[in-house]
């Protein structure tokens, strides 16, 4: 198996091509030194399953990560992708997991020696944080970096594995009052201080990383960017968020997660003991991920990253109404069918889609007088919903008031948090490149229009749809589609480059992509369809805003 995932990663119809004359590539980090592998068709070199820390197994479990306590003579290997971290749904299913996965990624040209020096882009996968990792072949680099190479913006490029579902966020108020508190968060945090101190060996440049996430990937670049009160420890110096960002959904305290907790602990026996986290601990892997792994693939135990006080010190919105987070460059932007992925199906009536916000169903109880003004910013009309192709037509087999209902869902999920989070950077003077990716790729169907995750293909410049299990993005769509691929990769590339995406896209462009800006807050449109094009930032105004006004409601 490990051969097959290596054999992956240059993603040409005949696997990889590594040539057994060549000089395997090594790296002399401050533990020991690495051999990687390299990649002749791509003249790429890998360096893969690097632990960052010391694996979490044992007394390590539901336990803040550690920093690596040993170093080593002579040489360790780095030719494969480590075991993924455990992680509930399908995503996960197509690689081999353990708990033993704390582990990152480095691709770099060959070219690229110990004095290059070069940016570093650090991809922070999504899933929920319940699945997903650094091993998922949609996330494949060699073609990204390739195309910065070509381009003359060059990046080296990191991948990470962090703990997720109940092995990340576990949360008690037994786990809260022994610090143990979003561990999967801290794993990122402790692998961005392997990255700073370690990359120069590979011939990056330690001053100039830029951290990067889709989904809950991108939500903890948010995390990351408001941790510890904002505090800037020189982890990164820019930030790139698609669909997600510091305003995260519904981040709590330990008190919402404590009968989950008490459940568990009761299905392992751990109940009648003085130190139940600790009972945990001992349980055998495989009778624990047995009481964890639902019976449909899932996780029966929605953990997910709390206020702690310590790392989350409270919610988004405040922390950037107080302007507490680090004044970094940022990319931020979202998919205009976002609500496809996000919101309810079979409402028909006003009265149940009133009942919806009110009662607890969205995953919020909001009060009446909110739920009667979001009844009003978001009519019973078609034509103000999504996905906007269908005009005033219905998607009758998703309710009668489907369109209506995704609408809201995609502005309270993603739209609004991400133009709070664009505003918010524009209020201190800082840069801020935000967009709408407005694109329906051809691995999913018509009424999902351009849906969450989607941009994703089209930023790797993954054309052979590598990893995509269900669908192609790019089976059968027109040229222009690998033309919006080529330009959303290119300057993707030059962020992370030059802070400036239009740096590397040449002065040919269509289009060049204006900072967001007090009094003109602007968007780029990624269109295939049609031209990318800048637009004023206010799609769906009364409504974001409304929603961005009340957003301690929700609990963010």
């Amino acid at each position: 198996m490990r051969t097959a995932f290596i054999c992956l990663l240059g993603f040409s119809a005949g696997g990889l091509v590594v040539s057994a004359d060549s000089a395997e590539p090594t790296a002399h980090v401050r533990n020991g030194t690495y051999v990687g592998v390299r990649n002749t068709e791509y003249e790429q070199d890998f360096f893969l399953g690097m632990p960052y820390a010391q694996q979490p197994v044992g007394n390590l479990r539901f336990t803040v990560p550690k920093s690596l306590n040993e170093s080593w003579d002579g040489e360790r290997q780095a030719k494969a992708y480590s075991d993924i971290c455990v992680g509930y749904g399908t995503d996960s299913i197509w690689y081999p997991q353990s708990e033993a996965c704390l582990t990152l990624n480095v691709i770099r040209a060959s070219t690229v020696n110990e004095s290059s020096r070069l940016p570093v882009g650090v991809w922070i996968h999504g899933g929920g944080f319940t699945e997903g990792s650094s091993a998922d072949q949609r996330y494949n680099m060699s073609a990204i970096v390739a195309n910065a190479h070509k381009i003359g913006k060059p990046f080296i490029a990191v991948s990470l594995n962090y703990r997720l579902s109940t092995w990340g966020f576990i949360s008690s108020s037994q786990v809260s009052g022994t610090g143990n508190t979003n561990l999967g968060l801290r794993d990122q945090r402790l692998a961005l201080h392997w990255i700073k101190e370690n990359i120069a060996a590979f011939g990056g440049d330690p001053t100039k990383i830029t951290i990067w996430g889709e989904s809950a990937g991108a939500m903890s670049v948010g995390y990351h960017l408001a941790a510890y009160g904002g505090r800037d420890d020189g982890l990164f110096r820019a930030a790139i968020m698609e669909s997600g960002g510091t305003i995260a959904a519904s981040p709590n305290n330990y008190t919402g997660y404590q009968p989950l907790y008490d459940d568990l602990v009761a299905k392992v026996n751990c109940s009648n003991v003085v130190d139940s986290l600790q009972c945990l601990r001992e349980v055998p892997f495989k009778e624990l991920n047995r009481v964890l792994n639902g019976t449909d693939g899932l996780s029966n135990y929605a953990f997910s990253p709390v206020i702690d006080g310590d790392l989350i010190q409270t919610w988004g919105s405040l922390q950037l109404d107080r302007q507490e987070f680090v004044q970094v460059p940022i990319i931020a932007g979202t998919n205009t069918d976002e609500g496809t992925a996000f919101g309810p199906t079979g409402i028909n009536t006003t009265q149940e889609f009133y009942k919806y916000l009110t009662d607890g169903e969205s995953g919020f109880q909001l009060p009446p007088n909110i739920a009667k003004r979001i009844l009003e910013l978001y009519p019973d009309d078609p034509s103000l919903g999504i996905p906007e192709f269908l005009g005033s037509r219905r998607a009758l087999s998703k309710g009668y008031q489907w369109r209506r209902t995704s609408a809201y869902a995609g502005d309270a999920t993603m739209h609004a948090n991400r133009r709070r989070q664009c505003e918010a950077w524009t209020a201190t003077n800082t840069t801020a490149y935000c967009y709408r990716f407005n694109v329906r790729s051809a691995d999913v169907p018509v009424l999902s229009g351009a849906t969450h995750f989607e941009e994703v293909a089209f930023v790797f410049n993954n054309i052979a749809g590598l990893g995509y299990h269900y669908g192609l993005p790019f089976a059968g769509v027109p040229e222009s589609y690998v033309q919006l691929s080529q330009l959303m990769t290119s300057m993707w590339a030059s962020f992370i480059h030059d802070l400036d995406p239009n740096s590397g896209i040449g002065n040919d462009s269509a289009v060049r992509w204006q900072a967001y800006g007090q009094g003109r807050p602007v968007d780029l449109v990624f269109n295939a369809n049609t031209t990318s094009y800048m637009e004023s930032d206010t799609w769906r105004k009364e409504g974001i805003d409304y929603l961005n006004s009340v957003a301690t409601a929700y609990w963010r």
